[in-house]
């Protein structure tokens, strides 16, 4: 439906208009993305669907919405979580303060996944989590804390299998369908907007997660975003991407060392 002339008008515009840069996403998966968002508001010609942007900023949000991916779940990857938990977490226990950034948070599922380790370690108390996201629609929602009740069953299944160490239930209330978490877990939590593609560093870290967020973005976009990990990571922390996603045959490779099968790096130089 689209062709490049399009998409590129479109990611022009958006930028001059509102400073969103999607011009290092993958064209492929982010025009069909695009397509679908045209075809749901049955727009008679690409030009009325470009006005519409430039002059509905409610409209806007709603396309930023549906052409940024968020799909995450609680303890993704329970296998991940029992490294963070046995190996990463002890290392971390020495420092006086933790800082840990998760960077593409989306609607918090993940964040309060992290909150909920670092309080079974005996850990949070002493850390501040950093959660951003392009999305601040999503970051309205992960504030609240609140998720689907029907999904418990599921992430109650995953922190089981991450080697959590409560019943799972202990960590929320059930409310009108949803599961509200703990307040004590969301007051270590700092959500605020943030884009990978434009926004530089704003602290030092001891842990970046970004997972399953940069196999959108094509090569170069990639090379510039993990030289910003790089430049927000502290000596000997760690930086965890998403099982699709490596730091390896890029420019700062040579400052960390994989540990294991995970897609954790420790940076050493």
């Amino acid at each position: 439906m689209f062709d490049e002339q399009h998409l590129t008008l479109f990611i022009n515009e958006i930028y001059d208009y509102y400073g969103y840069d999607f011009a290092g996403y993958s064209h492929a998966s982010f025009k069909r993305r695009l397509e679908r968002v045209y075809q749901m508001g049955d727009f008679v010609s690409f030009r009325e669907f470009l006005y519409k942007i430039k002059n509905d900023a409610a409209y806007l949000t709603h396309v930023i919405e549906e052409i940024t991916v968020n799909v995450t779940e609680m303890f993704r990857d329970p296998a991940f979580y029992k490294v963070l938990r046995e190996e990463i977490l002890p290392s971390l226990r020495t420092k006086p303060f933790i800082r840990i950034w998760h960077a593409g948070c989306s609607t918090g599922e993940e964040v309060y996944s992290m909150a909920i380790l670092l309080s079974e370690e005996g850990l949070l108390s002493k850390s501040l989590i950093y959660a951003t996201d392009l999305n601040q629609t999503v970051l309205e929602s992960a504030k609240k804390g609140l998720f689907p009740l029907k999904l418990m069953k599921e992430y109650g299944e995953n922190y089981r299998n991450a080697g959590g160490k409560n019943d799972f239930s202990e960590y929320y209330s059930a409310n009108y369908g949803f599961a509200k978490f703990d307040e004590n877990l969301s007051r270590k939590m700092v959500f605020s907007q943030h884009n990978l593609v434009s926004d530089s560093s704003f602290n030092e870290f001891d842990l970046i997660l970004c997972r399953n967020v940069m196999i959108y973005f094509d090569r170069d976009l990639q090379d510039r975003v993990l030289h910003l990990f790089d430049s927000s990571l502290a000596r000997l922390g760690y930086l965890a991407l998403g099982t699709k996603e490596t730091i390896r045959f890029t420019a700062v490779q040579k400052n960390y060392e994989q540990l294991r099968k995970e897609k954790i790096w420790k940076k050493i130089n």
